[in-house]
């Protein structure tokens, strides 16, 4: 299984994620070169910077010339609400028609950067108490910012990995200056986005996890925590623009990791003289002791009775529990059984919201597949709420 690992110890910004990934492709220039076409007026820059004694790479975005990233990262732009309309994509259609029409990328990477800007649109409206379609992205509606959020996308889905696994993140401390005034750091967008997501503040004064950033990391990371065990091939270092006591650099670990199988028991018996009635409650309090499965089929026995083939599968170490629960529910006098080893897919569950409130989305991924499906239970109970069907339900979801 191909993992990437990001270790957010001075948070995160666009250009230092697109500037950390660059290192494991195999032809940054082209890269670059890529990035460079995207959108007239842009300018990326890639060179090699050193801090606290490392070397890596860093990113410049100039559009038209002129380096936006200062402002960036502070948040120092102070267009009105009124000054909008000239830039004509610093709200949510905007930045669409941008990516939409603008662009020359496929759809699977539009619909991720259109994700992306999802996720920060959500929590600026939230934490100005605004419509969405009324924001307006001070920091990260300019051309720099679409450039770095579209870059990170490329480049993920030219890595092709079956897992992202991200470090808690350095969100830094003390406050920030933006259109609305000074704020505490992280500012409340980057908050918003962060839920969900471990991050600690540590002693550093200033704003490590930009917005944009922040909404990268949630969107890629399939799970958050420490580096999980993997043979590393390739490492890369991305650069901030600040200078910290600490070297301020988006680390990434791309590797292997092994595809889960585990060891499985599986537990079975005939069974000739049990009601249906009682099989059925016999399910449930297998299920309830631990059993991974429980299944019957039909069978053939002595005598010519019908009968029914009771299988129960459970982890080892369930083993003796297990069959003392067959032994209580059902009526049978022996058990056979059998080790197996069983090959599985990572299972994920997210919440994630929609037209219709909190949705539980369960993801599946490993040995090169991956795939999601929505909880049944929430699919029927929106269904009865909204008298739909419960494939209207589905394609109102996609």
């Amino acid at each position: 299984m191909r993992v990437l690992y990001i270790e957010c110890n001075m948070g995160a910004a666009g250009d230092m994620l697109t500037a950390a990934l660059l290192e494991l492709v195999d032809n940054p220039q082209e890269y670059v070169h890529r990035f460079n076409h995207l959108l007239d007026g842009v300018e990326v820059e890639l060179s090699r910077t050193e801090k606290c004694g490392i070397y890596g790479n860093h990113i410049s975005v100039k559009i038209d010339g002129q380096e936006e990233h200062e402002h960036h990262h502070h948040h120092h732009h102070d267009h009105d609400h009124d000054h909008g309309h000239h830039h004509s994509h610093n709200d949510m259609g905007g930045i669409a028609h941008v990516v939409y029409d603008h662009i020359d990328i496929s759809n699977k990477i539009r619909e991720d950067a259109m994700q992306v800007y999802e996720l920060i649109a959500y929590a600026e409206s939230h934490a100005h108490n605004m419509p969405m379609e009324y924001i307006h992205f001070h920091e990260v509606g300019e051309k720099d910012a679409i450039v770095d959020v579209v870059s990170v996308c490329i480049l993920m889905d030219a890595l092709k990995v079956d897992k992202v696994v991200v470090s808690p993140i350095h969100v830094g401390s003390g406050h920030v200056h933006c259109a609305h005034g000074i704020l505490p750091v992280p500012a409340p967008a980057t908050a918003h986005i962060l839920r969900d997501v471990p991050t600690y503040q540590g002693n550093i004064q200033g704003e490590l996890c930009t917005p944009t950033g922040a909404a990268l990391l949630k969107y890629f990371a399939t799970e958050f925590g420490k580096q999980p065990i993997m043979k590393v091939e390739k490492i890369g270092y991305g650069m901030g623009n600040k200078d910290f006591e600490q070297a301020n650099c988006v680390r990434v670990f791309l590797g292997e990791c092994e595809d889960e199988t585990e060891d499985i028991i599986e537990l079975k018996c005939n069974i000739d003289d049990m009601t249906s009635e009682e099989v059925g409650y016999a399910f449930d309090r297998l299920f309830e002791a631990g059993a991974l499965d429980v299944y019957t089929q039909p069978i053939g026995m002595k005598k010519n009775r019908p009968g029914i083939l009771l299988s129960v599968m459970c982890q080892p170490e369930k083993r003796d529990e297990m069959v003392k629960a067959i032994f209580k529910h059902t009526t049978t006098i022996g058990i056979r059984e059998q080790s197996f080893t069983r090959y599985t897919l990572t299972r994920e569950n997210h919440t994630i919201e929609t037209k219709f409130g909190l949705v539980q989305e369960k993801k599946v991924y490993g040995y090169g597949v991956s795939r999601s499906k929505f909880e049944y239970e929430d699919l029927v109970k929106i269904a009865k709420e909204n008298n739909l069907s419960i494939q209207e339900v589905r394609k109102q979801l996609k």
